[in-house]
Order: C-alpha cells, then structure tokens, then sequence
C-alpha cells in the first residue's frame, strides 16, 4: 500500500495548536498579573483574561485535532499494512483529510479519537459516562454525528471528482473509525460501516464490480495531482 501524507501541512497545524494553547495561557498568567502592577487596568486585565481563554481553548481544540496521539493517519497505516499497491492512502490533501483510493473504489475515513465505551442506537449515539471524561469536558472534543460527518466528507469528495473527471463513475464509502485503543464499539445497525481499526479491513468495500484500469488511472491521476512538494509516499 502506499501512503501519501501532507507532512507540512500537518507540522504547520500543530505548531499553530501548540502557539495557540501557550499565548492564551500567557495571557490569562498576564491578566492575573497587570491589576496587581496597576488597579486601574482592571478593565483590561478582564478583556484579556477573556481573549487568552478563548485562544487558550481554540489551541487545545486545534491541538485535539492535529497533535493528539495515537495519530488517525499512523492508526490507519498499521491497520491496512500489507494491502496490494493498488491501495493508495491519501492524508490532509484532498476534501476530505483520509482518502482510500481502491481497485473497487474510494473509501472515506473518518477518524474518531476519544477513548471510552460507545453505543448506537435508534439513530442516538451514546458515551458511558466516566470521570475521566467528565474532567476532559471543556478540553476534549464531543462526538458529535460521525456518520452524518463522514456522510459529508464523501460528499465533497463525490464532488471533487465530478468536478474534475465528471464522466467518471465511482462508489465513494464513507467509513468511520474509532482510533483510540482505550476505544470500545457497540454499533450494530448504522447506516454505514463503524469499526475499529482492527475491523477495518473487513469494512472495506468488496463489490465484484471493480473500476476499470481506466477509471482507476484517471482517479489516481487526479488525486497525485494535489500532491505539493512536502507531501511524503510510505508505504
């Protein structure tokens, strides 16, 4: 299998997380300091404590996405080793940040990296409550749809393909993976295929109806295409 990732793009983020999280602490220390040094900025000391929160929390958020281990993209690599060639794996460089290329078509990744228990059911998604969670509250990202946003995902990359190859036709899978070890799924009857990495193989699409040689062409053509000079191939 090969492995296409944006190591610029990704080093750029967390460096930018990680400014984020320690100017809006800096602030906040300042905040605390400036109306014991001058009663009278008082005003500007609580304008600033407010800024730096919201800087402090934006970076720890951002830090959620693109510094928090295990990384999705590694978790994902160690998970398909050993996959043909014809599977080209596709990171931070299309519409949507993890992009299977396969002979039976593409597959949307959409990693979910919070550890706990979780369960589906009746359209509702569920965490079990734990005090390491709630602790987390204010610093970890909720769960959210992550079907309804892998749904979106293989929509825009539906769409990058039409526009660009628009005599093409090609199944795009939405796909979502709980990447956190600590991880455990109860999800029985969603609409599209929810696993763990070790799952993921099986949750790949098996259609007897491979893309032609090509339409597989024309596809990894145009995806290669958005590769920039940092972009690195594994695998």
């Amino acid at each position: 299998m090969k492995i296409l990732i944006d190591r610029e793009r990704l080093a750029r983020r967390a460096r930018l997380a990680h400014a984020a999280s320690l100017g809006g602490l800096l602030a906040m220390l300042l905040s605390v300091v400036l109306p014991l040094w001058r009663p009278s900025l008082a005003t500007a000391s609580l304008i600033l404590l407010m800024a730096g929160l919201t800087v402090s929390m934006l970076g720890i958020g951002a830090a959620n996405r693109w510094v928090k281990r295990p990384r999705p993209e590694n978790v994902m690599r160690l998970a398909l080793k050993g996959m043909p060639e014809t599977h080209r794996l596709y990171h931070y460089l299309l519409p949507a940040d993890h992009v299977l290329l396969t002979p039976a078509g593409i597959v949307v990744i959409h990693p979910v990296t919070l550890d706990g228990a979780f369960s589906y059911r009746d359209g509702k998604w569920r965490q079990r409550f734990s005090i390491g969670r709630a602790l987390r509250f204010l610093v970890e990202p909720s769960l959210g749809a992550p079907v309804g946003q892998a749904r979106a995902e293989a929509q825009a990359v539906r769409d990058f393909v039409a526009n660009h190859a628009p005599s093409l036709t090609a199944s795009v899978t939405p796909i979502v993976l709980f990447t956190h070890p600590a991880a455990t799924l109860d999800a029985p009857s969603t609409d599209i295929p929810v696993c763990v990495p070790e799952r993921l193989r099986k949750r790949l699409p098996q259609s007897q109806e491979k893309l032609s040689p090509e339409a597989y062409a024309v596809l990894r053509t145009l995806f290669d295409s958005t590769l920039r000079p940092a972009a690195r191939a594994d695998g």
